[in-house]
């Protein structure tokens, strides 16, 4: 049951990080998924050391860890953003 839960967490931390981002459009269901996991783990990486809090990847649902997954999967998006246009948006 987690591994559920960790997909519909990851879909709608991507769905919200590419409304913020305004990719919404150009993405799917599928996309949001990868990009709210993928976002968690970079999430984790840069920005759990410094705030202190843990992700949705390591089973923590608090809401410190769902801000630290969004705040990433904004990251990752803003990355990609820059590679493909050249700018962040």
């Amino acid at each position: 049951m987690g591994f559920i839960a960790w997909i519909i967490v990851g879909g709608v931390l991507g769905w919200i990080a590419s409304l913020i981002m305004r990719t919404d459009a150009q993405q799917g269901i599928f996309l949001n998924i990868i990009v709210g996991i993928i976002g968690a783990l970079l999430g984790g990486w840069l920005l759990s050391p410094m705030l202190g809090a843990g992700t949705i990847n390591a089973g923590d649902f608090s809401l410190a860890s769902l801000v630290v997954s969004l705040l990433g999967a904004v990251i990752l998006l803003a990355i990609i953003n820059l590679f493909r246009r050249g700018s962040v948006r």
